[in-house]
């Protein structure tokens, strides 16, 4: 008798203890459209001459080669010499 009373009390209190858990998609992290940053497929030249020069440019690394630039905002990934993907930089 002790025992189902026991689940029973264990379970409401765990049931109690659970919290809602907002999660928000990868892709929208650090979303802001007011930032315009380079989009799939410009080529490294057409990045720099329509966003400047880059912060901080990381050399290629794998195979094939991706190449990181580093703006203020924002990270521009490259594939040979073509953007993959830039994404917004974490602020702390």
């Amino acid at each position: 008798m002790l025992k189902p009373l026991m689940f029973v009390a264990l379970t409401t209190l765990s049931a109690a203890a659970v919290a809602d858990e907002v999660a928000v998609p990868i892709g929208q992290q650090g979303v802001n459209p007011s930032i315009d940053r380079p989009k799939s497929g410009l080529s490294m030249d057409q990045v720099s001459s329509k966003f400047g020069s880059p912060n901080e440019q990381k050399p290629a690394v794998g195979n094939p080669p991706i190449t990181r630039w580093v703006y203020d905002a924002y990270t521009v990934y490259f594939e040979n010499d073509r953007v993959i993907h830039s994404v917004m930089n974490y602020n702390r």
